[in-house]
């Protein structure tokens, strides 16, 4: 049976409709998002906190012992500060972590209002580009975060330093996009949190040469955080700006978020048709 919201939601969508055109729904449909992803306070607990203690704590289990690699993208061998490799792998692990749980919470939580403000007249593409732009926002906001912290650790020059924020920028949009995805297609929280977390740590975890020797295989050229952490690196010690490997990860993040959109639309179409006219007498 429907109930009251639904028949009033009902009785507003024509005047919804009819006196609100995209460019007015968007700033508040762009607001909603943005108040969405700021009202996670574990995520900004997570965010203030955890970051630097991450760092401290990779810092103290590695030592600035010498390591020698192969970076895969360009095949220089590399000789580098473990720690500060270490350091490295670490941001792009607290970003997938923060970043898709914050967009995961913010999407999941807000699908059924959002499924009623389509019933009410909003366009789902309104929908979809304010979700999208925040995202977006919420990423960036979180990488930079995450490289100013860095510099409490490890003193990179400016060179290095942005191309390690520029890895972690597009780290950062990545799995805010796989949030993005997760938010729309599963069914519960737990769901949710154990991709993010588990795919996360074993995405970076591999990527990194010091705790995986083996991070030179083909096969993990097929990683979400390959493109970010061959530029970072590469951008950073071997002083090679690979932007190919930033487009790769860039694609994984647009792949994600075209995904979840997909699912978005579907999950808030309108079941609802139009009556039809009585047939002629």
């Amino acid at each position: 049976m429907p109930t009251p919201e639904t028949i009033s939601a009902a009785q507003a969508a024509p005047a919804a409709r009819a006196a609100a055109p995209a460019f007015r729904q968007f700033p508040t449909a762009l607001r909603f998002a943005l108040r969405n992803q700021a009202r996670n306070r574990l995520a900004a607990v997570l965010l203030a906190v955890f970051v630097p203690v991450w760092y401290l704590l990779m810092m103290a289990l590695t030592s600035h012992t010498l390591v020698t690699f192969r970076l895969f993208a360009t095949r220089q061998l590399l000789t580098v500060d473990g720690a500060h490799l270490t350091l490295i792998s670490a941001g792009l692990n607290a970003l997938t972590i923060i970043t898709g749980f914050a967009v995961f919470h913010a999407v999941h939580t807000t699908l059924g209002f959002d499924r009623r403000l389509v019933f009410a007249g909003y366009r789902q593409a309104t929908l979809i580009t304010a979700k999208t732009l925040a995202t977006g926002v919420l990423a960036i906001a979180v990488a930079l975060y995450t490289g100013l912290v860095l510099l409490a650790f490890w003193r990179p020059d400016p060179a290095a330093w942005l191309a390690i924020t520029g890895g972690y920028a597009v780290m950062s949009l990545t799995y805010g996009a796989l949030g993005l995805l997760l938010g729309t297609a599963v069914r519960g929280d737990l769901e949710g949190f154990f991709l993010i977390i588990m795919g996360g740590l074993i995405d970076t975890f591999l990527q990194n040469p010091l705790g995986n020797p083996l991070a030179n295989k083909p096969l993990l050229e097929w990683f979400p955080s390959f493109g970010p952490m061959q530029f970072a690196v590469g951008g950073s010690f071997g002083r090679t700006f690979l932007l190919s490997h930033l487009a790769l990860g860039l694609a994984w993040a647009a792949g994600f978020t075209v995904a979840g959109l997909v699912i978005f639309r579907f999950r808030t179409r309108s079941r609802t048709h139009p009556a039809r006219p009585p047939a002629a007498s």
